[in-house]
């Protein structure tokens, strides 16, 4: 992209003629320059079998040629049409507990069928082949948010797909047998086909079975993808993707998704009464930048409040604003909403969007306006790079292992840690970058590992290799236990990363709920404490209480030329774990900058440096000199930052 595409989903279906040329005219003053179009008319444009009805479509897309607005060109296919549906019940989702789910809604319907997906490749081909050459279409849209309601589905089909995948993906019907370790209870398998899907069944289903459907319903998405991807390949060179949703899907393993598509188009809807939910905006805005390998753009995200949450809190003057900016600052090069016009019908019309229920004369609409004009100006920051010298371990894979039943403690979540050691980070302004565990980490001054329960024998050579050769690590308690297929390393834990810890866990000692014992080097830890036995770590913090008392809590570990630290207990910002990342991050040689409150966001991109205030008093940032970007004011000391306010310098001199 050569300049921010800014704009939203349009549903010009949902609205009579007269209002499209409204909408153009409105788009050209807010400087919409892409839309999402055709993502939900299926039934419309095909109303019948192989009945094509285009003539609304070829009038909306040229409207919005002529006004100077690209397509983003999406293929239905997550709504198919009741008429096929009739054609094919087979077609419908069969939930965990055997139900087959009726129609009504979208998503509802099953990613292995065959005649679902003909019908997706037909439709795909059919947009292709009358688009694919038109100069307004600038991308194309494959489905909508794969996983959303039907992650999986456990029908005869998906069942007898599942039998197949496992068949390629192992040969031998011993060799899974061996990597399930099926002797336990009995559960040998003589032949695939007698393999059943995970669906509801008396409590210890075969963990590895469990994690293999989930790489399975995972693959059969990305399969569907591919089926339309490439049918739109052989008419347009148009750049084709879908919309992720990371990191709230969990099913969905995104580092293996990226691979397929041209561009990272994520969606993110803040949580509205989440405390602290900007942190976790910035979480999903870095995890994002660290699946594309670089820029990638905002599909979806809210201009004020959504339809869906407990408490549909709209959002305040200028935080909208914030949001769309921190998206930007942390890699993103286009910032869509949903949706461009508000819905009358449907279950969506409390969602907010670009054009309210009120029209132009809101809040809202002026928001909208002035954020088209500044990133008009900001133009410049399209195709920049941000760097980040620390990284955090992200795999969706252990995020599916751990979180299966009979772990330790219930309090074990994936999340929760991550979050933890990202909220610890963003607070001290440290840039965080994630990675896979498998991935070439050298880049990175200090890495960090909090929920690696799952972990590959190649993972922890990398991890072994990083250390040795100048890194630091940093990883909590309950990582390195199991490898791909959920079974134990070999001896004691933790097993993968025993060697490049100097440690062993002679016992695992889960909290109970409330109890928090103190550490003799200060905080106080949650969830979890161990019996943790040196073996070349030093103890740099000693539980003072609790199960474990007397014996080391935080430990280093110095190897070759770097640093390994465990940490055996949950610690919080508040509780420890900034003073622990802290000391972490200045053997590391991290530099951060000091005086600014905890928060306000200090974000480096290209030349570009982003200041944002989530706190309603202004402050007053130091840093280089530098041009404001969006009013031209030269800044040669601090730089006020107004309450709710961004400010955002192209940086002349470091």
């Amino acid at each position: 992209m050569q300049t921010i595409r800014y704009g939203g989903d349009y549903n010009p279906e949902q609205w009579p003629e007269e209002t499209w040329h409204e909408d153009v005219r409105l788009m050209r003053e807010a400087g919409v320059n892409l839309v999402s179009l055709g993502v939900f008319n299926w039934g419309i444009i095909e109303p019948a079998p192989g009945e094509y009805d285009f003539a609304d479509l070829d009038r909306i897309i040229e409207l919005l040629h002529e006004a100077g607005v690209g397509v983003d060109m999406g293929t239905p296919t997550a709504s198919p049409p009741s008429w096929l549906r009739r054609a094919h019940p087979e077609i419908r989702l069969v939930d965990h507990e055997g139900r087959a789910l009726a129609g009504g809604s979208r998503h509802g319907v099953c990613p292995s069928s065959p005649a679902y997906l003909d019908a997706c490749a037909n439709i795909a081909e059919r947009l292709a082949e009358r688009y694919g050459a038109h100069p307004a279409v600038e991308l194309w849209h494959v489905h909508n948010e794969y996983g959303w309601a039907n992650a999986a589905c456990y029908c005869p089909v998906s069942t007898a797909a599942f039998q197949q995948w496992l068949a390629d993906a192992y040969g031998d019907i011993d060799r899974l047998n061996d990597a399930w370790g099926t002797a336990f209870w009995g559960l040998v398998y003589r032949a695939f086909d007698q393999i059943e899907a995970p669906a509801i069944a008396p409590p210890g289903v075969n963990p590895a079975l469990q994690l293999d459907w989930k790489r399975f319903s995972n693959d059969a998405h990305i399969a569907s993808y591919r089926l339309q991807r490439d049918a739109i390949a052989r008419h347009s060179q148009a750049p084709v993707t879908t919309n992720f949703m990371i990191p709230n899907c969990e099913d969905m393993d995104y580092w293996r998704w990226a691979k397929e598509v041209d561009v990272v188009a994520n969606n993110h809807y803040l949580i509205a009464e989440r405390p602290e939910n900007h942190i976790e905006l910035s979480m999903s805005a870095d995890l994002a930048r660290a699946v594309a390998g670089g820029p990638w753009m905002v599909m979806e995200h809210s201009t004020s409040a959504v339809n869906w949450q407990p408490r549909n809190l709209a959002k305040g003057p200028g935080e909208m604003r914030r949001n769309s900016l921190a998206h930007l600052a942390r890699g993103a090069d286009g910032l869509m909403f949903f949706q461009w016009r508000a819905s009358r019908v449907g279950s969506e019309k409390f969602h907010s969007a670009m054009v309210p229920h009120g029209g132009t004369d809101t809040r809202v609409w002026r928001e909208v306006v002035d954020l088209g004009g500044d990133l008009e100006r900001l133009a410049g920051v399209a195709g920049t790079d941000v760097e980040a010298e620390v990284a955090i371990l992200w795999d969706w894979e252990s995020w599916w292992a751990l979180e299966l039943e009979w772990r330790p403690s219930e309090d074990l979540r994936y999340r929760e840690r991550i979050e933890a050691y990202y909220t610890s980070l963003w607070k001290q302004h440290v840039t965080v970058d994630f990675a896979h565990p498998e991935a070439d980490l050298s880049g990175y001054r200090l890495v960090i590992a909090p929920a690696s329960y799952l972990l590959t024998a190649e993972a922890a050579k990398r991890l072994h290799g990083y250390v040795e050769g100048g890194g630091n690590l940093l990883v909590s308690y309950f990582s390195g236990i199991v490898d791909e297929h959920d079974a134990v390393h070999p001896g004691a834990h933790p097993g993968a990363l025993r060697e490049t810890l100097g440690l062993w866990v002679e016992e695992f000692h889960p909290l109970p709920e409330g109890a928090g014992p103190a550490l003799d080097s200060g905080g106080r830890g949650r969830i979890w404490s161990e019996r943790v036995r040196l073996d070349g770590a030093e103890a740099v913090g000693v539980f003072a209480e609790g199960p474990d008392a007397g014996h080391p809590a935080l430990t280093r570990h110095r190897l070759g030329g770097g640093n390994a630290w465990y940490v055996a207990t949950a610690l919080d910002h508040t509780t420890g774990l900034r003073e622990l990342l802290g000391d972490a991050l200045d053997t590391a040689g991290v530099q951060r900058p000091t005086g600014v409150p905890e928060h306000v966001e200090i974000i480096r991109r290209g030349r570009y440096r982003f200041l944002i205030n989530h706190t309603d008093q202004e402050v007053a940032v130091p840093g280089p000199r530098g041009v404001d970007a969006l009013d031209g004011t030269v800044h040669t000391g601090d730089i006020p930052v107004p309450g709710g306010g961004v400010v955002i310098t192209t940086i002349i001199e470091e």
